[in-house]
């Protein structure tokens, strides 16, 4: 549908407006939330946004789209709640990649918000001074706050109460928008709730945006029975908002997605940006073959049995890679926009003085040495070893200048090269001046490792270990990730090998936890409704542990069993099951046979089999729709059915094998203290009349094919102490063979 894009009323309305008609002339634009089957109302496009989209000058060229930043934001900001409605909330989540572009979008969501009426946006940014400014920066930039004349924005920079109430109120009053940029800091989210908690904002539509909302909003004290000063004072600031939506915005989701549901800040649903094609990420440098990694020899990596005295190989063959590009910048282009080389040893800041020292030692001494000419022999030894690394750079880049070329600038590329050390030893964190100098090289730790944007980004230097072996954590190391498909044969990423997988295993990680979403989104069903289940390599964890109070299941079926220990609770799945199995059962009419076994079983003990079923069929019609309560079953369940759809998803022709155990006729099975079936198989029956002892049955387990999954369908009454619970009770056990095995994380939320 197309939107005109009109000024909306400046007052909320009783109801929601109609979808005004598109008039000759006007600008228009095409969004999509009147499909969205998720959408609450639709929104318009009006001048705030199209100035937005006119300053922000988006290439179409491989980068984030106008119409894709524009048609993500509409979207998202559908999900929220109306301005049009009463006071309500809502909580969302927005997710990213890596250095994808999260800023601009919730900075177009909120330019969208003041077309349609929302008078407050609040943006939570920052847990540092250097990353609030950052954002505070970038969003008065965009929307230009500084350069308009209009006046339509009241933007306030971590205000305190003083004038700034008047000034809020006033703003209200006169049909403008404030915007708040506050740092995640006790001081300043407290200055702001006194403001606020001052003001009447009943009926005020608000939006809240919480950068990088995984890292300092959560409760790190949930398993304490505690909360944490920050996540007291967010909850605190909802509060004040009558009328609000919460907007989480992240790059790792998994604390957010883990919390428990009965937390204010679980989301309610979940958007999944979309990065142009030239966004290189995980799959860009961990999955192609595109022979960037590299890695660092472990007795390279410093510990405290391994004590580095100075450069390494490694870091010495980093250096020349990156100062080679930096000459073939200045041979090119005249050094324009910035290249950098990131050196991150450690979480530790001591180790960043060593690193610092290093590199600036070399910078100066190769220097030195390029300087006395090759007529030096010192000169030419280097010069030999700065050739060996432009022929690596050659089998990745298609412009690389000749080295005779590249060799006349080295000299220049080291000497102009700005060495910043990027920590807070001694009080604020340096920041490099990227505007002033074309080449920098940042030494630092943690200060790297959430939001803070490295400018051309070509080299990363990393010589540390997966630590507390966080998958989310290790995601936001990756500042090498970003839009660099135009310089990407000039990246080189050095890592420990432990680092190297677990960069691996997090790329998938990644990549089935946003499908998962996506395809949930599609459904049309709540966020709580999404089985908290995902792959995930079995050394590392999916988050910090302090955020998680329901600690979640790990699991990797391989030449084993399924078998649910409490089928019968409650009753309303029992009978949802019955009709399930009913229904599959009666969907292979005219397959089923009798197995084969030795004559003398008993009735019991004979089944009937379905072969070459497809295995898509038994997923959808049978597996996916079954109904398990209890957190002993239900986790596993959701482990088992990521293994069979990813197998399906590559497999999609595979087959297995259904038994119907005993033929339908129904067996007895008691619960123990638990409350739980603990053996649902019957064993093995042999004649003991005869030496050895003739086997009749091998028992339930050996009822398989070893090689593809097999499905067994018991019919189970179940009894406590001789006494009926539940009767004709249908119990669903699955062989899920080793082709199929895959490490996940399972986690149940009483859903």
């Amino acid at each position: 549908m197309r939107f005109q894009s009109p000024r909306p009323p400046s007052r909320v309305a009783d109801a929601e407006p109609p979808n005004p008609a598109p008039t000759p002339g006007a600008d228009t634009v095409d969004i999509l939330t009147d499909t969205d089957p998720v959408a609450l109302w639709q929104p318009v496009v009006g001048e705030e946004t199209l100035q937005l989209l006119e300053t922000l000058r988006l290439p179409d060229d491989g980068g984030v789209t106008r119409d894709r930043l524009l048609n993500e934001a509409a979207l998202t900001l559908a999900r929220c709640h109306p301005p049009t409605r009463p006071d309500g909330t809502e909580t969302g989540l927005v997710i990213g990649y890596i250095q994808s572009g999260k800023t601009t979008n919730f900075t177009t969501v909120a330019a969208l918000a003041k077309d349609n009426g929302f008078r407050l946006v609040i943006v939570c940014t920052g847990v540092t001074v250097n990353l609030f400014e950052q954002s505070r920066d970038r969003l008065r930039r965009d929307l230009g706050i500084d350069l308009r004349s209009d006046r339509e924005w009241v933007f306030l920079s971590n205000p305190r109460q003083a004038n700034v109430e008047q000034m809020i109120q006033t703003a209200l009053e006169t049909d403008r928008t404030v915007l708040i940029a506050v740092m995640k800091n006790g001081r300043h989210l407290d200055n702001l709730s006194h403001l606020l908690g001052a003001l009447n904002l009943s009926g005020v539509p608000t939006l809240v945006i919480d950068d990088e909302a995984d890292q300092a909003s959560l409760n790190n004290a949930i398993r304490r029975g505690d909360q944490t000063a920050t996540y007291r004072r967010v909850l605190s600031l909802r509060d004040l908002l009558p009328h609000h939506t919460f907007l989480q915005y992240t790059a790792t989701p998994q604390a957010l997605l883990l919390i428990n549901l009965i937390d204010v800040l679980s989301p309610g649903f979940a958007d999944v940006l979309t990065p142009g094609p030239l966004y290189t990420g995980g799959r860009a440098f961990f999955e192609r073959d595109m022979d960037l990694i590299r890695q660092i020899p472990a007795n390279e990596i410093p510990s405290a049995t391994n004590p580095l005295r100075g450069a390494s190989d490694s870091l010495l063959e980093a250096l020349r890679v990156y100062w080679l590009g930096v000459a073939a910048g200045l041979l090119s282009d005249g050094g324009r926009g910035n290249r950098s080389m990131m050196v991150h040893p450690s979480q530790r800041t001591l180790p960043h003085v060593d690193y610092h020292q290093w590199v600036v030692q070399v910078q100066r001494l190769w220097a030195q040495i390029l300087e006395a000419g090759e007529a030096d022999p010192d000169c030419r030894e280097l010069l030999d070893q700065f050739q060996l690394a432009h022929r690596d750079l050659e089998r990745t880049c298609n412009d690389l200048p000749p080295f005779a070329d590249v060799q006349s600038r080295l000299r220049d590329a080291i000497h102009q090269t700005i060495v910043t050390q990027v920590n807070a030893r001694r009080g604020r964190t340096p920041q490099p001046d990227w505007r002033q100098f074309y080449a920098h090289i940042v030494v630092g730790g943690e200060v790297l490792n959430r939001g803070v944007t490295v400018e051309g980004l070509t080299v990363t230097y990393m010589p540390r270990g997966e630590g507390s072996r966080q998958a989310d954590t290790i995601q936001q190391r990756a500042r090498w990730f970003g839009y660099k498909a135009d310089y990407l044969g000039y990246c080189r990423v050095y890592l420990s090998s432990p680092m190297i997988a677990a960069y691996r295993a997090c790329v998938d990680h990644e990549e089935d936890l946003r499908t998962q979403l996506r395809q949930h989104r599609a459904t049309g069903n709540q966020l709580r409704e999404w089985r908290r289940a995902f792959f995930l390599d079995p050394q590392l964890r999916p988050t910090r542990n302090s955020v998680v109070s329901l600690e979640p299941v790990r699991g990797n079926l391989s030449d084993t069993w399924f078998i649910p220990r409490a089928p019968h609770d409650p009753l309303d799945s029992v009978q949802a099951n019955i009709q399930t199995t009913a229904s599959f059962v009666e969907s292979l009419r005219g397959k089923w046979e009798v197995s084969e076994g030795h004559p003398r079983r008993t009735p019991m003990q004979i089944h009937d089999v379905a072969l070459s079923v497809p295995l898509r069929d038994a997923f959808e019609q049978l597996l996916t729709r079954l109904r398990l309560a209890r957190p002993v079953d239900s986790t596993v369940l959701a482990g088992m059915l990521l293994q069979v759809g990813r197998y399906l998803d590559n497999n999609p022709g595979a087959r297995c094998t259904v038994f119907q155990m005993s033929q339908g006729a129904t067996r007895v099975r008691d619960l123990d203290d638990s409350d739980e079936i603990p053996t649902l198989f019957q064993g093995a029956n042999y004649d003991h009349s005869t030496t050895p002892p003739l086997m009749l049955y091998p028992g339930d387990r050996e009822i398989r094919v070893a090689s593809e999954l097999t499905i067994q369908i018991h019919t189970v009454r179940v009894e406590r102490n001789s006494n009926l619970v539940a009767d004709r009770v249908p119990v669903v056990a699955v062989w899920v063979p080793r082709t199929m095995a895959r490490a996940w994380v399972s986690q149940n939320q009483g859903g």
